[in-house]
C-alpha cells in the first residue's frame, strides 16, 4: 500500500529462513548484476510486508568473499523493498558485548578485498554520502524490537568488516580493537555501501557469537562454539522480527537515504 513499510531481510549464518511468514511465496527474481545468493521469498507478518533472501544461499553454500551483494540488493530493490535490516554473526572485540547478545551496529571499518562494491562505473560515476551509513531509523526500531523480544541488545558499534573465510590472527584482533573497532563480520561491507546507492535505508542487527581472538590465555574462534550460539539465536531474531512488524508505525515517513 502507498507509504507502507516494506522490509527486506537479509539472514545471515544461521538464519535461512523466516518462520511466521503469512501467505509466503519464494519466487526467483533475476538481476541484471548476475545471480543473486537465491530465490527471494516474500510474505507478511500481520499488516507488513516483508522479503527476505539468504546471504549465503540455501544450505550456507556461498563463502563471504563469493557472495553477490550487488545481485542480493538490486533484487530487493526489484521487489519494492523500502527498509533493509541484515541479521549477520559477528565477532566481539569488545568484554562488554558478550555471546549472545545483540548489537544494533551504526558505523563500519572496511577491509574487505576484491568485492565489487559499487552500481556505478564503466561510464556512469556517481558519489553517495557513506558517512552514516547505518539508518538510525530502522536501527532504533529493530533494536527496539530485539529488546522487545527478549534479547539484550546494544546501541551503536562500529562494525569492522574482514575478508575472510579465516577469523582474524591475534595481531589482526587487537589491531581492530586498537582501531576503535567493537565487533567484527565478513559480510556488511559492501553491502551497507550498495544499499545507500540503491537509495534503501540499511540496518545491521548483529548476534554475537564470540569473542574473535583478542583475549589473553583463551583459544581462537572454535566453530562448533559459534554454531551453538547461532542455534540459540535464531529463535530470537525470528521473534524480533515479528516484533519490528508490530512496532512499525502505520504509515512510513519519508527518509533522506529514499532519495540519496
Amino acid at each position: 500500500m502507498a507509504g507502507g513499510w516494506h522490509i527486506g531481510v537479509i539472514g545471515g549464518s544461521g538464519l535461512s529462513s523466516v518462520t511466521g511468514l503469512e501467505e509466503a511465496q519464494e519466487i526467483p527474481v533475476a538481476s541484471a548484476f548476475g545471480d543473486p545468493s537465491g530465490p527471494v521469498t516474500m510474505g507478511r507478518i500481520g499488516d507488513v510486508r516483508f522479503t527476505f533472501i539468504a546471504r549465503h544461499g540455501a544450505g550456507h553454500r556461498i563463502p563471504p568473499s563469493d557472495v553477490n551483494y550487488r545481485a542480493n540488493i538490486d533484487v530487493l530493490k526489484r521487489c519494492g523493498v523500502t527498509d533493509v535490516l541484515a541479521l549477520s554473526a559477528i565477532g566481539s572485540l569488545r568484554e562488554e558485548l558478550q555471546p549472545g547478545q545483540f548489537v544494533a551496529v551504526d558505523q563500519f571499518i572496511d577491509r574487505t578485498l576484491g568485492r565489487e562494491r559499487s552500481y556505478f562505473g564503466e561510464g556512469i560515476v556517481a558519489h553517495v554520502d557513506l558517512a552514516d551509513p547505518v539508518c538510525p531509523r530502522l536501527a532504533a526500531l529493530a533494536a527496539d524490537a530485539a529488546q522487545a523480544a527478549g534479547a539484550t541488545v546494544h546501541r551503536g558499534g562500529c562494525y569492522v568488516a574482514i575478508e575472510g573465510p579465516q577469523f582474524s590472527t591475534r595481531a589482526e584482533s587487537r589491531m581492530y580493537r586498537a582501531w576503535g573497532a567493537d565487533v567484527i563480520g565478513m559480510t556488511a561491507m559492501p553491502e551497507a555501501r550498495l544499499a545507500r546507492e540503491a537509495e534503501l535505508p540499511y540496518a545491521v542487527l548483529g548476534m554475537v557469537t564470540d569473542y574473535d581472538s583478542w583475549r589473553e590465555g583463551e583459544g581462537g574462534v572454535e566453530v562448533d562454539a559459534i554454531l551453538a550460539v547461532m542455534k540459540a539465536n535464531v529463535a530470537l531474531a525470528q521473534r524480533t522480527l515479528a516484533k519490528l512488524a508490530a512496532s512499525l508505525p502505520k504509515k512510513r515517513r519519508p527518509s533522506p537515504i529514499d532519495r540519496a
